[in-house]
């Protein structure tokens, strides 16, 4: 027999042997094959600033709050809740939640209290800002939707909130991303003075420390708010139509309030609420993050952050750290929204 027969024999062989493996993988739907799909090697490519609105809002009666999110993706997919920052809302997530849909995760993008759609359903709650409160609202709208335990990310106050409920609650996080990595501060601890150029990152805090502060804030908050899109994230050109989308969340009637409670709670200088101290003695002990986690920080990150060597040890699951690159700044998921999603599938697969 030839050696060409025998080659063309070897290769009919093994190409059915490989169709008839293919459709065994098919035929038996594993739920390791869906798996497969949606922890494919990469994302597909988005340019950010690509969508301007979300598929789907919603309101849901969570807790204290009657809650205002964004859904997307199959109704039965693994979830990820998405946690916003301030002075920012849910469209930091607007290209990100289409990426995590088409790669078959069901994505909630709530607005946090004093913002957008998000109201009390009281109006003799309290209308306090501090972190354990903030976290606790996302364990309630995570009940609300009967959620049990999915991928939580965020940054800035929604990185805080990821990072509280996966220490305090972490039967309740698969797995977290957090941008700039572990960000639990306590009231304690902020009473120690920085250097004079980090204090200085931190003005705005000290100028919500004030009555003059509160009625500037008041006044000109979308002005504000723009100076600090542009101070911490010096090198994303956002357009006007971007900001606008994000500001008209900043009219919700609780949100100075919230805002100025949260920065004063920080200080000392306001109480929180006795119900929440257990919860905030236990923060203040700085828990280790024991689920699967991966940090990520923009190389161009205009906000105070810390370096991610001095929260490593924080960490105590699978874990890793990514700069990303490019000129991204503070409000990450949004300037490069490709990267944040990736993120989130790969934390997936530790």
């Amino acid at each position: 027999m030839s050696e060409t027969i025998i080659h063309g024999r070897r290769r009919l062989l093994r190409n059915a042997a490989m169709t008839i493996a293919a459709a065994e993988l098919v035929k038996s739907g594993s739920a390791d094959v869906q798996s497969s799909k949606r922890n494919a090697a990469s994302v597909s490519p988005i340019k950010p600033g690509t969508n301007t609105s979300f598929s789907s809002l919603k309101q849901i009666d969570a807790g204290l709050l009657n809650v205002g999110y964004a859904e997307a993706g199959p109704a039965n997919g693994p979830s990820v809740i998405l946690l916003q920052g301030w002075p920012y809302d849910i469209y930091s997530y607007v290209d990100v939640a289409p990426l995590l849909a088409a790669a078959g995760y069901r994505v909630i993008v709530p607005y946090l209290r004093g913002f957008g759609s998000t109201r009390f359903l009281s109006k003799e709650t309290i209308r306090n800002g501090q972190q354990s409160a903030v976290a606790l609202d996302i364990i309630a709208l995570m009940d609300a939707l009967k959620i049990q335990k999915p991928i939580i990310g965020g940054f800035d106050w929604g990185g805080r909130t990821a990072d509280i409920i996966a220490v305090l609650w972490p039967e309740r996080c698969k797995a977290l991303v957090s941008v700039s990595g572990y960000l639990i501060p306590s009231p304690q601890s902020n009473k120690t003075p920085l250097p004079p150029k980090a204090e200085l990152q931190w003005w705005y805090q000290f100028y919500f420390a004030t009555e003059r502060g509160r009625i500037g804030y008041e006044k000109y908050r979308r002005d504000f708010n723009k100076l600090i899109w542009q101070l911490a994230s010096p090198k994303w050109n956002f357009d006007d139509a971007t900001f606008d989308r994000s500001a008209a969340s900043f009219e919700n009637p609780d949100h100075v309030s919230i805002v100025i409670h949260n920065y004063r709670w920080r200080l000392g200088l306001a109480e929180g609420e006795p119900k929440y101290d257990e919860f905030e003695k236990r923060l203040a002990e700085f828990p280790v993050i024991t689920v699967p986690a991966i940090t990520l920080e923009g190389d161009a990150n205009g906000a105070p952050h810390a370096d991610a060597s001095s929260f490593a040890k924080k960490f105590s699951g699978k874990y890793a750290h990514r700069i990303i690159k490019s000129g991204i700044g503070h409000n990450l998921p949004q300037e490069a929204p490709q990267a944040f999603a990736q993120a989130v599938i790969d934390v997936d697969r530790y």
